[in-house]
């Protein structure tokens, strides 16, 4: 049997495979990392973060240490200091893609993180001109104010959108969490705004509580399998109603996990999880499951599933929305969860 092509497309880039590495500082924060997940077989890389907050502490600093001394003699009012005292972060991050698009054949996809409109965003003409092939806009925020509108928080994601969009001409994604009140009415309001793509979803670490020190503590749990039913229900949901390329985050640990999404309407998956648990060479294990689910079930390429399963092409579309809830309650017996393997 010959072997499947699963090749794809993704905000117009040519991807060898739906497998692509999500952003995380532990994957790609070295050179040799970034080789030996593209010789692993990783199709493309999205680069770890640069943060909205680094940025404005940089441009902070920069002001801060220009006025150093200003007050204290004549001479010191033409004084500024050197680059390098304050943009020692977005040049490494510059750099970095610099060095990678020499040493690289995989697209690259750089990262911004931040929460509201601002002079940050410029920075991602900055990213275009380093050799980024696309941008993810991540957008990572938990609004607490009581005062704050759903309206205006939709409307802030959407500035940023606008304002990115306004400052470069390269694919666009928006990486967003879940919490809309209605996220098929965003979606179409970020492409309109000029996104190409979404990556559904961002996963908020939340953090503990320790009861005997009386501190919070962060607690970074890695995604699990059951995590990509949020994305696998939503990306069917939106495949095919707007001009946007869907890429799943969380929960691909293995090739049926991304045969799922794939069906779903997703045009890659993201891993991260199961490479920080097993290292760069899980990607060749996810190719080569992928590579014999398509054969024993007589599919040609991976283009062939996306969308199957979405909610257009679904026979009960239904089943998405509402999700079964009745019906999933009236069928469940506590046999089946004594019985079930759970995650520890």
């Amino acid at each position: 049997m010959s072997t499947p092509d699963l090749s794809t497309t993704y905000l117009g880039l040519e991807l060898s495979s739906p497998l692509v590495v999500g952003a995380a500082a532990p994957l790609s924060e070295a050179m040799d990392q970034l080789a030996g997940l593209e010789r692993a077989g990783a199709a493309a890389i999205v680069l770890h973060s640069l943060f909205e907050e680094q940025i404005e502490q940089e441009q902070l600093q920069h002001h801060r240490l220009s006025l150093q001394g200003s007050e204290s003699y004549g001479e010191a009012l033409s004084y500024v200091s050197e680059p390098s005292l304050f943009h020692v972060g977005h040049d490494l991050y510059l750099r970095h893609i610099e060095q990678a698009r020499r040493q690289l054949a995989i697209p690259l996809i750089a990262s911004l993180n931040g929460h509201h409109p601002g002079s940050w965003v410029r920075f991602a003409r900055q990213m275009e001109a380093a050799g980024a092939d696309a941008i993810e806009l991540n957008i990572y925020s938990l609004p607490t104010d009581p005062d704050l509108s759903s309206a205006a928080i939709e409307g802030q994601v959407e500035e940023i959108v606008r304002q990115v969009r306004a400052e470069v001409s390269l694919p666009l994604a928006v990486k967003l969490g879940p919490f809309f009140t209605n996220f098929s009415a965003m979606a179409k309001r970020l492409a309109a705004a000029g996104a190409d793509g979404l990556v559904l979803f961002n996963r908020f670490y939340q953090p503990d509580i320790d009861i005997e020190s009386l501190e919070l503590r962060p607690n970074l749990l890695l995604s699990t399998p059951h995590d990509l039913r949020l994305p696998l229900r939503w990306i069917a949901l939106l495949h095919g109603r707007h001009p946007l390329d869907l890429a799943a985050s969380g929960g691909v640990h293995r090739g049926t996990d991304v045969v799922r999404l794939l069906m779903a309407g997703a045009c890659c998956t993201q891993v991260v999880g199961a490479l920080l648990r097993h290292g760069p060479q899980r990607i060749t294990g996810l190719v080569d499951e992928l590579c014999q689910w398509l054969q024993e079930h007589d599919h040609g390429s991976v283009r062939e599933l996306i969308g199957c399963m979405s909610q257009r092409r679904c026979p009960d579309p239904a089943e998405y929305e509402r999700a079964q809830y009745m019906k999933a309650l009236q069928t469940y017996h506590l046999d089946d969860a004594i019985s079930a393997p759970g995650p520890w």
